[in-house]
């Protein structure tokens, strides 16, 4: 793997920032140039060292880029592929960090690209968003799939591959068209799952909220990614709407089954559900990031004493450790403990946890 290379960037928010940023970490000697269309984020990027060089406009410079990076919104990314082509030299490898790829595939088919184009989605995310949000170590262990186009040859496919592990993510190669069957079933359909059914109990509430009042809990952890962007997610099922409506007729099917087992009181059929269901969520992995962001929780039981929830949250704060959302759970028919502490990173809820238990709090992690 080579050094000494220049990377250009179009875009540079929360992925794009965190990729130049691991790329300067790993690769001290890297040249990275980059396009943004807010003038404020490559000023930002430059003042921190984060780029080398801002360039206004999609020219010449990009000529000497040994890789590009589209990081753009998925459906700004392909507008750019055309002003791009006059630059791309030989070898260079040209690539995305959307989430949807058939899109820009297609595109890159239609202008003569595919011996440049390897599609990339890091799977990794953060609520906080921009440049000033990104670091590093957004990458660590967060899955990177790749899709190479049909004419790229095995050694540019290798040697985007090392630079990815390089950058401690862990790269995993799929055509594009099994990439967005995955996404469609592990992160596109949860996604309209979670916001069905958190509209069904606002529809089905009474007029007193009683069910939002109660909803504390499992509730709201399973259906947490409700809370994600209208606008992004309207892209993403436009963006690929075949294969969603694919694996929404099976999801469909298998309500409809589940439906027939209650109404016949069939109890193998419904035990079954939840056994097999069980078994092969414990048989997933824990290690690694996919495509929806981890919730970082800990529970912790507390004293019902005024001051309570102020004395945890000074002795969090005075460490450093920055809370995302804290509050007590009146609803614990399946959860521990009486208080919720949610983190935005990992390493900030394992440092929380080791730090209460040093003053004698019971916690409780998931």
């Amino acid at each position: 793997m080579e050094t000494t290379f220049t990377a250009g960037f179009i875009g540079l928010g929360l992925i794009g920032g965190s990729i130049a940023r691991a790329l300067k970490k790993y690769y001290p000697d890297v040249q990275i140039l980059a396009h943004t269309r807010s003038r404020h984020t490559t000023e930002y990027a430059l003042e921190h060292g984060i780029i080398d060089e801002i360039c206004d406009t999609v020219d010449e410079r990009y000529r000497k880029c040994d890789y590009i990076f589209l990081c753009a919104p998925v459906e700004c990314n392909a507008s750019y592929l055309g002003l791009l082509k006059p630059y791309l030299k030989k070898g260079c490898i040209l690539t995305d960090v959307g989430s949807t790829k058939t899109n820009i595939h297609k595109k890159v088919e239609e202008l003569g690209l595919e011996e440049y184009f390897i599609g990339g989605h890091p799977m990794a995310g953060s609520e906080k968003t921009g440049i000033e949000n990104a670091k590093a170590l957004l990458l660590e262990n967060a899955y990177y799939v790749l899709t190479p186009a049909a004419k790229v040859t095995g050694e540019m496919i290798e040697r985007y591959r090392d630079l990815v592990a390089s950058l401690k993510a862990i790269p995993l190669i799929l055509t594009y068209e099994k990439h967005d069957y995955v996404t469609a079933a592990i992160s596109h359909l949860p996604h309209i799952i979670a916001s069905s059914l958190v509209n069904l109990v606002k529809d089905c509430d009474y007029e007193d909220g009683t069910m939002k009042k109660v909803a504390a809990g499992g509730f709201k952890d399973i259906t947490r990614i409700a809370s994600s962007s209208p606008e992004m997610w309207e892209q993403i099922c436009s963006a690929n709407s075949e294969n969603i409506l694919s694996v929404l007729d099976e999801y469909i099917n298998s309500l409809i089954e589940i439906k027939f087992s209650l109404a016949e009181h069939n109890t193998h059929c419904i035990h079954d559900l939840f056994e097999t269901s069980r078994d092969y969520r414990n048989s997933i992995s824990d290690s690694g990031s996919g495509p929806i962001p981890k919730a970082y929780s800990i529970y912790c039981d507390m004293v019902d004493e005024a001051g309570g929830i102020a004395a945890l949250a000074t002795i969090l704060a005075t460490n450093g450790i920055s809370i995302k959302n804290i509050g007590i759970v009146h609803n614990r028919e399946f959860e521990e403990a009486v208080l919720h502490v949610e983190f935005y990173e990992e390493m900030a809820k394992i440092k929380a946890a080791e730090l209460l238990r040093k003053y004698r709090y019971t916690i409780y992690e998931r």
